[in-house]
């Protein structure tokens, strides 16, 4: 069995580059899943963590070409409680040599962890599997019901008023606000480009067309931060299966290649790095290793997935990379930089704010599509290098993939 945490994942090395690809995608149905859990028809059951992986996986399984006996490693990631690698494996039929429970619930994690693993030869091919039952189980993330075990803790700092994620995003855009001059609609353009992709995504959760006039209209959840500012909360999963790049070829479907990643964290004065720096310092160093390692320039990415936790966290990544300039981020947005036939494509299947909030997985599956070229109505022409960047309030990582070839 094999444990490693988020920050175990192997140091990014040009070597590890190209090593292995994603040649199975499984979703399940958030759109429909999440009409029927606010909808709670008679007869209606909410659907367990164990049972959305099941599905993920049979998904991903069919989606790759391959059958059980190729699977060789398994790779689990269930933030709010399930069945550990062997339990999960045993109930889906597998045998593999590969077992991995710790690879960090958040994709940024297990990905370069599997990847590393089929190339010290531990494995060849991995299913790596992500599930969260968040609605159904009625997680909570801050509020008055919200019970906090600690003063301080990696999300919640309460002296500084960061009772929620939501506090410590309203107040990075109240202090961004102040230093570029920005307005509540500047930020609501973010809300409605990231809404327009959804409605292009048949799976996607919110697939109602939303205005500027809808965003301002919206109530506050931390002010200034509206409600159509923050991510989702439903249940659902995705399953990846990743396997050695010189068994990726002859598949179905066009292999998508894990080409570099990287990881930065902040170490001191967490509240300045977070509010005044916005993480810049993290996003750069952690970028330049994941762009390093995979041997292209930031120029040369066409579609960019950032974890949107809120509205200003996607402009934070824009601007963070050095995509744009500081303080430019909204701008760009409003002028159609974002869009699918903008500069820079952002978020083309809704994201987390209006797609499916899969803690950063959904992003990945959209690259997936992205760079098979079978995204449909939304898919970005010509596109042959993403990137995906996953940012917390202490911890950057973003993962650099490339279209393979068959």
């Amino acid at each position: 069995m094999s444990y490693m945490s988020l920050f175990d994942v192997p140091t990014p090395a040009r070597e590890l580059a190209g090593k292995a690809a994603i040649v199975g995608l499984g979703e399940t149905d958030f759109h429909r899943d999440y009409q029927a859990a606010r909808a709670k028809t008679e007869g209606y059951e909410p659907p367990t963590a164990e049972g959305l992986a099941a599905t993920a996986f049979e998904r991903a399984l069919a989606d790759s070409g391959l059958e059980k006996s190729d699977i060789d490693g398994i790779s689990v990631s269930f933030l709010y409680g399930g069945p550990d690698a062997a339990s999960m494996a045993a109930s889906l039929g597998l045998t593999p040599r590969y077992l991995n429970d710790r690879g960090g619930g958040i994709c940024a994690g297990p990905i370069p962890v599997a990847c590393g693993a089929i190339a010290e030869g531990k494995c060849d091919t991995v299913a790596l599997i992500f599930s969260v039952a968040t609605r159904s189980i009625g997680r909570k993330f801050g509020g008055q019901k919200f019970d906090s075990d600690a003063p301080s803790s990696y999300y919640y700092h309460h002296p500084w008023g960061w009772s929620s994620q939501a506090a410590h995003w309203a107040m990075i855009w109240q202090h961004y606000q102040q230093v570029y001059g920005a307005s509540e609609a500047d930020l609501g353009s973010v809300a409605v480009q990231i809404r327009h992709n959804a409605t292009l995504n048949p799976n996607a959760v919110m697939q109602k067309p939303l205005t500027i006039e809808d965003y301002l209209a919206s109530r506050y959840v931390v002010k200034p931060l509206h409600l159509f500012d923050l991510c989702l909360v439903n249940d659902g999963a995705v399953c990846l299966i990743v396997r050695r790049a010189d068994l990726a070829r002859d598949l179905p479907h066009t292999p998508v290649s894990v080409e570099g990643w990287g990881r930065a964290s902040v170490t001191r004065d967490k509240m300045r790095t977070l509010v005044v720096d916005r993480m810049r310092p993290q996003y750069q160093e952690a970028g330049r290793q994941a762009l390093d390692m995979a041997g292209v320039a930031l120029a040369d990415v066409r579609h960019f997935e950032g974890y949107d936790a809120s509205t200003i966290h996607l402009i934070d990544h824009v601007e963070g990379h050095g995509f744009v300039d500081p303080g430019a981020g909204l701008e760009f947005c409003k002028g159609g930089g974002m869009a699918i036939d903008g500069a820079l494509p952002v978020n083309t299947g809704g994201g987390i704010l209006s797609g499916t909030y899969m803690h950063g997985w959904n992003h990945v599956a959209e690259i997936v599509r992205q760079l098979r070229h079978e995204a449909g109505a939304r898919q970005v022409d010509g596109v042959d290098v993403s990137m995906f960047s996953l940012a917390q309030t202490d911890q950057v990582h973003p993962i650099i993939f490339r279209r393979g070839e068959r």
